[in-house]
């Protein structure tokens, strides 16, 4: 539904904390798989909105977490190559307000900055959430309650 608000997701300190893992020790190549909480899945899908993968996992996001998860396969954000602004703002910012084309959107991730939210403000016609996680910790209940706040509000005008 081209109606519903977007949230695009991070992976790495999003979902997978940098700080000690919540899982058992995995054989897994990525260590981090650990930390992984599949009660992330349930309240991901709970969440009224399209979920889209935001992060340098690319597709393999969805051949390696989202079966964990118990997530179907979703959409994933391509990355141009090497696209630099001299540092003022994430790499990722200008791709998810062009991915989103005006569509309201909420963007989780861990390194988040004001001028990211500065820029997005300015250059984005849709309303937008950017919601910047503690790495450390990874998505908490606190965390969840700000998205999903955000994207039960009513749109400007209604």
């Amino acid at each position: 539904m081209a109606d519903r608000p977007l949230l695009f997701f991070d992976v790495d300190g999003t979902l997978l904390p940098f700080g000690d893992a919540v899982g058992p020790i995995s054989d897994d190549a990525n260590p981090l798989l650990a930390g992984l909480d599949a009660e992330h899945g349930r309240r991901l899908a709970a969440l009224p909105c399209d979920l889209v993968w935001a992060t340098t996992w690319m597709h393999d996001a969805n051949e390696v977490l989202a079966p964990r998860l118990g997530l179907p396969q979703l959409p994933v954000v391509d990355w141009p190559d090497n696209e630099d602004d001299g540092g003022r703002l994430h790499w990722k910012t200008r791709r998810l307000v062009e991915w989103a084309a005006g569509r309201p959107f909420s963007w989780v991730d861990d390194e988040i900055a004001a001028a990211d939210r500065t820029w997005v403000a300015a250059n984005h016609s849709g309303s937008a959430l950017l919601h910047r996680v503690d790495p450390r910790r990874g998505l908490t209940d606190a965390d969840y309650q700000a998205v999903g706040q955000w994207l039960n509000a009513p749109a400007p005008g209604q």
